[in-house]
């Protein structure tokens, strides 16, 4: 067992927020997608004899698997895929975990897959593309999996009263972390050498496993001391669907999930789709748009801790519920507003609001979802059902947005589908009770 609000044992856990956020800024948000157009339009132009700077972004193809397709069609599809591989991993993963007693164990082996993932992205090929996407898709599914395990800690490490603080304070730790790092890389590739692009990947991994390893230390491997049987793998099958169950038969921690499902999915769309709606719609100056992105990326990593802590303490005084619904509704506002803007300083406003709701809502959800959930030892089959809701919604939020662009022709309408996930989730947020009901154990005393 251990001991609820240990301070060494809290500052080990929020140093892995500081450890793995830098991949999903450095290598999903900022630099990789830059570099990927880049390399995949110069081969392009190479390959037909063309000037890469009079190459148009939309005319770009590359051989994948024997096909001429656009790159930015073959990485989403690869996102895709690996989130949908995630949502089929997560649970029957975190089922065997939670009867085994082996959380820490499996984050360990997502987090060391995703950091070698990554640092393979050193040899990227725009010429081998297949095996680049390979990369980004074990990465990505190390990434979500990893932490999948590590949320569920939280409840096992904080007492509910302090749950929002935490979550706080490590959203906060992995905003300034990946922001620390982003500036180091771009250091590196605009003050030194742009071929030096690619180092920022190496530096990527060698941060998530160092840095991982203050939470690996003070972590314990097997928190309710669990006892499994040889047939484990089938076990921990039993295991998820016994909380599954238990799950069906809550009503505020079910309420709660179905507007997160909502709410979150617009939340995802919009860090997903930015760079995407702001290269196009935005008039940056020429050859502007590269630098005007990188600077609302920063924007953001630093309203974003902002956000959080403000939202931890708002959470405090009116409650969780209430907060979430704030920061939901100045989404929708956000949305309305993306709509109308056309200049970079419109899209920097835009982008300051973003950051601080996106920090305030990620951390008070997180945590919301932690202090209403039952008493059990099930905690990663618990929060793999927070996980796959998440990332079902980001496949149904992207899918989304396209297809409202192809239909209208326009990406701006695009904002409005993103703005409906945030009004459903509105809705849905109305709805939760204030208390949780009464509900039978299918799983507190499966184990004797």
């Amino acid at each position: 067992m251990i001991k609820k609000g240990d301070k060494k044992l809290i500052r080990g856990w929020i140093a892995y927020d500081w450890a793995n956020s830098v991949y999903s800024l450095v290598v999903s948000s900022a630099i990789f997608p830059l570099f990927y157009e880049t390399s995949t339009r110069n081969l392009y132009a190479k390959e037909r004899g063309l000037d890469p700077e009079t190459v148009e972004a939309g005319s770009v193809t590359v051989n994948f698997f024997g096909y001429d397709v656009s790159p930015s069609v073959i990485y989403s599809l690869v996102l895709s895929v690996g989130f949908l591989c995630i949502s089929f991993l997560s649970p029957l993963l975190s089922g065997i975990a939670d009867y085994t007693g082996t959380k820490k164990k499996f984050m360990k082996f997502f987090c060391y897959m995703g950091s070698f993932s990554c640092a393979s992205l050193y040899f990227f090929d725009p010429a081998q593309v297949e095996l680049g996407m390979l990369s980004i898709f074990l990465g990505t599914i190390g990434f979500w999996n990893s932490l999948v395990f590590y949320n569920a800690f939280l409840p096992e490490i904080a007492d509910t009263k302090d749950q929002d603080r935490i979550s706080a304070q490590g959203y906060i730790m992995g905003y300034l972390g990946s922001m620390a790092l982003l500036i180091i890389c771009l250091a590196l590739i605009m003050g030194i050498d742009a071929s030096l692009t690619k180092v920022s990947f190496l530096l990527v991994a060698v941060w998530w496993i160092g840095f991982a390893q203050l939470t690996y230390r003070v972590l314990p491997n097997n928190v309710f001391d669990k006892k499994p049987d040889k047939d484990y793998i089938w076990k921990g099958f039993r295991e998820l669907k016994l909380v599954f169950k238990e799950f069906m038969q809550t009503k505020r921690l079910k309420k709660f999930l179905y507007a997160f499902f909502f709410f979150n999915t617009g939340v995802q769309t919009v860090m997903l789709m930015a760079t995407v709606f702001a290269s196009k719609e935005i008039e940056w100056p020429d050859k502007g748009a590269k630098t005007g992105l990188i600077v609302a990326i920063l924007l953001i990593q630093l309203l974003g801790a902002v956000g959080a802590k403000l939202s931890s303490m708002l959470a405090k005084k009116i409650g969780n519920i209430k907060v979430i619904i704030v920061n939901v509704v100045v989404w929708i506002i956000l949305c309305v507003f993306a709509y109308i803007i056309t200049q970079p300083v419109e899209f920097y406003i835009l982008a300051a609001f973003v950051g601080l709701v996106m920090g305030g809502v990620q951390a008070v959800a997180r945590s919301t979802y932690s202090k209403f959930l039952p008493e059990t030892t099930d905690h990663a089959s618990y929060f793999s059902f927070y996980d796959v809701t998440e990332k079902i919604g980001m496949v149904l939020g992207t899918a989304f947005f396209g297809l409202t662009e192809l239909i209208f022709q326009d990406i701006r309408y695009s904002v409005f589908s993103v703005a409906l996930f945030f009004v459903l989730g509105f809705i849905f947020l109305l709805f939760i009770p204030k208390e949780e009901n009464a509900i039978v154990s299918f799983t507190k005393n499966h184990h004797s």
